[in-house]
């Protein structure tokens, strides 16, 4: 006989009514890492994930079943893309009798990276995170962030020295809601592109030459940043909404430079 079989039956007290008429809008667990499969790059990369996972809660209900949410994730086998992070939030759904939900998952990204001269070859870390949300009308909604290393040089700086200029490492975040045909490569691509200049895994001589030369030829404000991020995001369609911020970990003084700015349907709202 299966042992399964001769538990006892438990009292299930999450499943009782509750009796004070309030819908709880979201429930569910936070902070919970996972090992996973992202398709990145041409190919699928394992990675580890923390995972917030939320469902409505109707008044009635006393409670949700947390175990469910864990099993969702322990039976996912195949290497997640968008099309198939979407079904897991219509299948969180499915399990937990919910009508409206959300699955956010953040995770380290490697790609690798040729130097600009030498074309050397390193690893680039990258942090992402994916949000899967489906609203009380039963729209679903896909976004993805990504936190891109770049440096940047200062324009005040460089006009008034008679020489040099100070630069700092930056990091650009680019959160975008899209259509779902957007990759994270491509995310990337448009933050490093509005730097001063990339940041790179590993760099010869002739390497760190060219990318201190271009930064120099190339100065940007953190205001330059997310402007020209901004431009770039709104010639494409795949793009609803986004928000750009930009933070420059300044060398010259003890604190960062900011900035940050939304749009186009974010800024219309």
């Amino acid at each position: 006989m299966n042992a399964a079989l001769e538990l006892p039956l438990l009292p299930d007290i999450q499943s009782r009514a509750d009796g004070r008429a309030l819908a709880i809008e979201a429930v569910g667990i936070r902070r919970l890492r996972h090992p996973v499969t992202i398709r990145a790059g041409g190919c699928g990369q394992a990675t580890i994930a923390t995972f917030s996972m939320s469902v409505a809660l109707p008044a009635p209900a006393r409670g949700t079943h947390m175990s469910r949410f864990v099993e969702l994730l322990e039976e996912q086998r195949e290497a997640l893309d968008a099309r198939n992070f979407r079904a897991l939030v219509r299948d969180m759904l499915g399990r937990l009798g919910a009508a409206s939900g959300t699955i956010e998952m953040r995770f380290p990204l490697f790609l690798p990276k040729r130097a600009p001269v030498s074309g050397s070859e390193g690893l680039v870390d990258y942090e992402a995170s994916w949000r899967g949300t489906v609203a009380p009308g039963g729209r679903y909604g896909f976004a993805m962030k990504v936190a891109v290393p770049v440096t940047s040089l200062c324009p005040c700086s460089k006009e008034i020295s008679a020489y040099g200029a100070h630069n700092q490492r930056s990091i650009i975040s680019i959160d975008a809601e899209t259509d779902g045909a957007l990759e994270m490569e491509e995310l990337i691509a448009i933050a490093e592109r509005s730097a001063s200049c990339e940041v790179y895994g590993l760099l010869k001589r002739a390497d760190e030459k060219f990318v201190t030369e271009r930064a120099y030829e190339n100065p940007k404000f953190a205001e330059d940043l997310v402007r020209d991020a901004a431009l770039e995001l709104n010639r494409d369609a795949r793009v609803l909404r986004y928000t750009v911020e930009a933070e420059n970990f300044e060398s010259i003084h003890n604190h960062s430079a900011y900035a940050r700015i939304t749009g186009p349907a974010a800024a219309a709202a």
